[in-house]
């Protein structure tokens, strides 16, 4: 197809292997045309089944396959980077400095100010409406959320919230192994990497602007040694209209459960992040139970909508990087408040 995006992805990691390759392979949008690694063998290794030859870029490569001569490349119009965290935001300004509209993989940068400071430097350095910036945060794209986000804007003010996220990440399990995950070097551990994912969907399902979260205090601790530095919060959210809510997360507890509930002037909703169960109960009413699936990771929906953002010259909705830095602050101010309330100013 003539109108094809051509499309790079940054990075050989287990969400590109199990996600972001074969989403761009049966995207009728969008052709792969190069994939850039640190090794050449981890490029080749991912890449040594696809039925059509893909060039290979690396850090370990000659001269002329390095990450400056795929963003030289006329033929690549948009990259994916789902690079470690303590590295990415230097791949992404590359990438924009060269005119290339970039998806990168969540969270927007390792802190609050790291975010910031890139977020200014694009609207400073970048023209942000040729050259777009997205945040891939594919919980956000998770229908039964969504539902539920809907169904509490239909039963009014907030009242109160409560999300319980626990379940243990075993020694050995994939996403423990990598090296720049066994020991981190950003804060927080699993509670930035794979907490943001949570903090991103209770957001949405709170309506963002109608449930802003104001204050954060939070005690934070670590269960599981290898799960460093801390791998467990309970924090206490205040909202704008002035109501508070709980959220409980855990990735090296025993419980298992992954709940999103909100209490409304008419009535209560809570959705399932495990079982996509949807619970909703107007005030004086009977409780409807839903099932509401979802494609696997989301993440199809995510470059879908991606691709349409490059094709209208909008950065959809979801994607745009001032939620990405909304879902950092709550997460920093949950590892910095030690029990003291923490006031946030990114919310939007």
């Amino acid at each position: 197809m003539a109108d094809r995006i051509g499309v790079a992805i940054i990075g050989s990691g287990i969400i590109v292997k199990d996600s972001h390759l074969p989403t761009i392979l049966t995207n009728p949008h969008l052709t792969l045309k190069a994939l850039f690694s640190r090794t050449l063998a981890s490029a080749q290794s991912l890449t040594k089944d696809l039925p059509d030859k893909i060039d290979l870029y690396s850090q370990d490569s000659s001269p002329s396959n390095t990450y400056a001569d795929l963003l030289a490349r006329s033929d690549i119009r948009t990259v994916i980077i789902a690079l470690p965290i303590p590295v990415q935001v230097d791949f992404i300004k590359q990438a924009l400095t060269a005119g290339k509209h970039v998806l990168a993989e969540k969270p927007l940068a390792k802190d609050v100010a790291t975010s910031v400071e890139l977020l200014e430097w694009y609207r400073s350095n970048i023209d942000t409406s040729k050259v777009l910036l997205g945040i891939a945060e594919n919980w956000r794209f998770t229908n039964v959320f969504a539902k539920a986000a809907e169904e509490v804007k239909r039963f009014g003010k907030i009242q109160a919230f409560n999300a319980r996220v626990h379940f243990y990440l075993p020694p050995g399990e994939k996403h423990t192994t990598t090296e720049w995950r066994k020991t981190p070097e950003f804060q927080g551990g699993f509670l930035l990497d794979s907490g943001v994912h949570l903090v991103a969907v209770l957001r949405k399902v709170l309506g963002n602007g109608q449930g802003q979260v104001r204050r954060v205090s939070a005690f934070t601790t670590s269960l599981a040694e290898h799960l460093p530095p801390v791998d467990t919060v309970a924090a206490t959210l205040q909202l704008e209209n002035g109501s508070a809510g709980t959220v409980s997360i855990s990735f090296g507890s025993t419980f298992f459960d992954g709940e999103w509930s909100v209490a409304c002037e008419g009535g209560t909703v809570s959705a399932n992040a495990f079982t996509s169960e949807l619970k909703m109960k107007p005030l004086g009413g009977d409780e409807k139970v839903s099932s509401v699936p979802d494609a696997q990771h989301n993440v199809s929906q995510e470059v879908a909508a991606w691709v349409k953002s490059i094709q209208s010259g909008e950065v959809e909705s979801r994607l745009r990087p001032e939620e990405a830095l909304a879902d950092v602050e709550i997460i920093e101010a949950m590892l910095n408040s030690g029990g003291s309330p923490v006031e946030l100013k990114y919310q939007i």
